[in-house]
């Protein structure tokens, strides 16, 4: 009689549900909460793009308020990497086990080093800011947990001169880039338009700069004797600045241009009217706060959940337009939330554009990059004013 009962009771353990095993397999879900997390430079050299973590976390406040996504309210949480890819990486591991996605890396340097991580961990991250080409060689089927909508550095710096030569005048370029994939894409990029232009202007060459440097009276005088009429930056808004002010100490003001970070018109705070006349790029996934109706929207709410992003309204735009894309990923995955619904969700993504702005963005099973574009921007009176239509280019995988 004794073994009979045993035999129940061990049978009625196995058909009983596993409800713990099965929560700690879908990381950072509940029934009423998503945890998203974030590594973003909130000091360092790039604290600047602390803005879009403050972005992020204001359109979740925002969701949150209108009753979060199938009955879920997004818990955001973010951790300070400096702008220092060790750093980042070991943000990314602490928190492997309290998020269910990822909402944007930053930076080349940062996503390089976490890339193993990142391909390994089978967490969904939505937007790298940071290289495409990083992936580009990646067999596909491990990319599966990855979508970027981000310009590609070597398409960028390619439409960027070709715009400056055809549409400005250009007769000379040099490039002021970091010395790291960013600043050697930008160089590939410039020497391809060069190259589709047919000698209608020169390539002086790269003067670049490392991550630590402050002291940039001497790299001012290298672009200064390239005698180039426009400077390419590709490098962080502090190192922008300072190249720009050593450069016009020296009596040496070319026409500048510089990559889609650049694209926050708070350049004119730090760099003030030497930034006016830039012509910055723009992530072809946003549109211009002051100057275009659809941001002005999203820029009220922003400042509505976090007034911190007053004076840096673009990137905390530029930030939202991540957690924008992850809503619209969870709600298509439906109110059984796992990862591998969200991966669905996410891939049924099709000519999506974020709070009616941008270019449109699409992924699918076969496309995990889904917006591959630029706009060519002007400094002028405070803002970025558009000047070209959005340049979309071939999405690389």
């Amino acid at each position: 009689m004794k073994r009979s009962l045993l035999a129940f009771l061990l049978g009625c353990a196995m058909l009983m549900p596993c409800t713990p095993e099965s929560v700690a397999a879908e990381k950072g879900v509940t029934d009423t909460e998503v945890t998203i997390g974030m590594t973003c430079p909130m000091s360092g050299p790039a604290a600047l793009w602390s803005a879009m973590a403050l972005g992020n976390s204001a359109w979740a406040k925002y969701i949150n308020d209108k009753g979060g996504i199938h009955g879920r309210k997004i818990n955001f949480v973010v951790k300070d990497d400096g702008y220092n890819p060790s750093r980042a990486l070991a943000n990314l591991t602490e928190m492997k086990n309290e998020v269910f996605a990822i909402g944007c890396v930053i930076g080349s340097a940062t996503a390089n080093a976490s890339k193993d991580f990142l391909l390994k961990s089978k967490i969904p991250v939505v937007h790298i800011h940071a290289n495409p080409r990083i992936w580009e060689k990646v067999p596909k089927n491990q990319l599966r947990y990855l979508f970027i909508a981000y310009p590609d550095y070597i398409d960028e710096a390619d439409a960027i001169v070709t715009y400056a030569v055809n549409k400005l005048g250009v007769k000379n370029v040099a490039l002021f880039g970091q010395n790291d994939d960013w600043g050697k894409s930008a160089q590939v990029g410039i020497k391809r338009g060069m190259q589709k232009l047919g000698g209608k202007a020169k390539y002086a060459g790269m003067v670049s700069f490392e991550l630590t440097d402050r002291a940039l009276g001497g790299h001012a005088v290298k672009l200064k004797e390239t005698g180039a009429d426009a400077v390419v930056i590709y490098g962080s808004p502090t190192h922008a600045s300072l190249i720009i002010k050593e450069m016009a100490k020296i009596g040496y003001q070319p026409k500048i241009f510089t990559a889609n970070p650049l694209g926050d018109p708070l350049m004119y705070k730090i760099t003030g009217e030497l930034w006016e006349g830039a012509y910055p790029a723009v992530s072809g996934n946003v549109s211009m706060p002051y100057v275009e109706a659809e941001a002005n929207k999203v820029v009220d709410i922003l400042l509505k959940y976090e007034p911190a992003l007053k004076g840096r309204e673009f990137l905390g735009i530029t930030g939202a337009t991540t957690m924008m894309l992850i809503a619209e990923g969870l709600q298509k995955a439906g109110k059984n939330l796992t990862r591998e619904s969200f991966i669905t969700g996410m891939e049924s993504i099709n000519g999506f554009k974020s709070a009616g702005m941008g270019a449109p963005i699409t992924f699918s099973a076969k496309q995990h990059y889904g917006l591959n574009a630029i706009r060519i921007c002007e400094a002028k009176k405070g803002k970025h004013i558009p000047i070209s239509d959005y340049i979309i280019f071939e999405p690389l995988y």
